[in-house]
C-alpha cells in the first residue's frame, strides 16, 4: 500500500514539474564551496554563490551552483536566463572545490565554473577568476588552444562548432555577453580559450 501512495504521489509531482524533476548536481553552503581557498577574507565578503538551473547534456533540468563577485551577478544569472531559453545545454555547474580548486580536474569533468584564488596558467598573475569576474562554460567542449606550441587543453578535447553546447562569435549568448561589457576567449588572438568569459 505504502508502494502504491509513493508512487502516485511521484506521478503527481513529475505531472506538476512539466514532466521531469529537476536533478540537483550542487546544494553546498558558502562555507563549504569556499574552503580551503587562499583567498583574504575581504575578498571573500564580495563572493556571492548562485543557485542557477540549466539544461544539461542529458536535456534534463539540472540546477547548480556558482560562486561570482557581487558586482557581476546580474550578468551571471541573465547569462543562465539565456542559456535556458536557447537551451544551451551545460553540462555541469559545481563550485570547483569539488575538485581541490585543481582548474585542470574541472575541466577535464567538463564543469563550469567561476570563482578560483589561482595565477593564470604558466604565469605568477593573478587570474580573473580569483575575483570571481571571470566564468568558464563547458571547457571539454570549448577549450583552450594554444598555437606555439601546438596543444590543446583539457587533453582529449576539441572545439566543433555547431555541436550542441559550443559557443562560436554569432551565436546570441556571446554577442550579448559582449554587448555588457564581458571579453570572450574566443576572440584572443595569442591563443583561444573559447570557454572563458571575463569582465574587467
Amino acid at each position: 500500500m505504502k508502494t502504491t501512495i509513493l508512487i502516485i504521489a511521484l506521478i503527481i509531482t513529475t505531472t506538476l514539474l512539466g514532466g521531469g524533476l529537476t536533478i540537483v548536481d550542487s546544494k553546498m553552503s558558502f562555507e563549504e564551496a569556499t574552503k580551503g581557498t587562499k583567498a583574504p577574507k575581504e575578498l571573500l565578503d564580495s563572493i556571492v554563490l548562485l543557485n542557477v538551473e540549466y539544461y544539461s547534456t542529458d536535456k534534463k533540468l539540472h540546477q547548480g551552483q556558482i560562486l561570482v563577485h557581487k558586482s557581476v551577478e546580474e550578468d551571471v544569472k541573465y547569462f543562465f536566463q539565456m542559456a535556458m531559453e536557447e537551451k544551451f545545454p551545460i553540462k555541469q555547474v559545481v563550485p570547483i572545490v569539488k575538485y581541490k580548486w585543481d582548474d585542470d580536474a574541472s575541466m577535464s569533468a567538463n564543469n563550469s565554473s567561476a570563482f578560483n584564488y589561482r595565477f593564470i596558467a604558466g604565469t605568477t598573475r593573478l587570474s580573473n577568476h580569483s575575483f570571481g569576474k571571470a566564468i568558464d562554460i563547458n571547457p571539454f567542449f570549448n577549450p583552450v588552444i594554444y598555437k606555439d606550441p601546438p596543444k590543446t587543453s583539457p587533453k582529449g578535447a576539441k572545439y566543433i562548432p555547431g555541436n550542441p553546447g559550443v559557443f562560436t562569435a554569432d551565436g546570441r549568448i556571446v554577442k550579448e555577453m559582449k554587448a555588457r561589457g564581458w571579453r570572450w576567449g574566443g576572440d584572443w588572438t595569442s591563443l583561444k580559450d573559447y570557454h572563458h568569459f571575463d569582465k574587467p
